[in-house]
């Protein structure tokens, strides 16, 4: 289902695997319909209209998948019937997937109560405030039980390719990988790229900088002394701005930016554990292990299996 002012991008890509795993298999695994709220045609944000949809108030119960693809950030909508529906459709085992702002739609609706889900970032916090019953994360996509969530864009064609791969196996969703020329899918728990002065909001110049310095100097770290000395401020009052602002010590937020490197390294490269230690700054191999296991709950060489 779309709405007026849903993404071409992202609808795409929600959409355009399932087409082309249907081509690759050689059989109709994916049987798709449009629906749009009253049916008609429905214009995009770059004023393309898609033709005409089914009303979505005819939409059958029996469906296993339910896509809405919606702006972001959603407008304010009178269709009262809506919301109705998409309980309805829940409640009856329908999947529910939300892309871009229909993750939104899908809150409205409450049919993602208690729920883990995601959407773009840019709706972060006013998300957290308007939706409190839904248990919001920053990652790529969710895929929690009946009820999927992306981030929007590209966010969607990773987790309809995670589908595919669990409906059909890997090796299929790699050919559907391939047709695409994607270097990899992106895994469920990979965080949202968000832009960093948008992460830190109105925090202090000295802290952004400081950021940006750790994220400069994975490979060598600098203790937070130096990080102090370069900024021209006294390693207190560093502390105290991300004590404030992130809730952590310099030290561990450090730890953290270069265990995500470490992760990523893992999953995109083919470098031996050892030189993956020493590109994020770990002293051995066994540090490094222990650091990995202490924070992500399993060792470099379990990430990897």
């Amino acid at each position: 289902m779309t709405l007026p002012g849903f993404s071409l991008l992202a609808q795409a890509c929600a959409l355009e695997p399932l087409v082309v795993v249907n081509q690759l298999a050689g059989q109709r695994l994916y049987r798709l319909q449009a629906f749009s709220p009253g049916g008609g045609e429905v214009a995009s944000m770059a004023d393309l209209s898609q033709a005409a949809c089914t009303p979505f108030e005819h939409a059958s119960t029996e469906l296993d998948m339910l896509i809405v693809c919606a702006p972001s950030p959603l407008p304010v909508m009178h269709d009262s019937a809506l919301p109705g529906q998409l309980r309805l459709l829940g409640r009856s085992g329908v999947v529910l997937v939300g892309v871009g702002g229909g993750t939104e739609l899908l809150a409205r609706a409450g049919v993602l109560d208690g729920y883990r889900a995601t959407l773009p970032w840019q709706r972060f916090a006013a998300f957290t405030r308007d939706y409190p019953r839904v248990r919001l994360t920053q990652q790529l996509f969710e895929i929690d039980r009946d009820r999927l969530t992306c981030g929007g864009g590209t966010a969607a064609m990773d987790m309809m390719m995670t589908l595919i791969a669990s409906h059909h196996g890997s090796e299929l969703a790699e050919r559907v990988s391939e047709h695409f020329v994607l270097e990899r899918v992106r895994m469920a728990d990979e965080p949202q790229q968000v832009p960093l002065r948008a992460r830190l909001g109105h925090a202090p110049a000295p802290l952004v900088d400081a950021v940006m310095l750790m994220e400069a100097n994975i490979e060598e770290p600098l203790t937070t002394h130096e990080l102090a000395e370069h900024l021209g401020i006294s390693r207190r009052q560093l502390e105290r701005l991300f004590k404030k602002y992130l809730q952590a010590v310099p030290g561990r937020y450090y730890l953290d930016l270069r265990l995500k490197e470490a992760r990523r390294l893992l999953r995109e490269s083919d470098l031996p554990a050892g030189e993956i230690a020493m590109k994020t700054g770990f002293s051995s191999p066994a540090h490094f292990s222990t650091a990995y296991r202490n924070h992500f709950g399993v060792t470099p060489r379990e990430e990897r299996l």
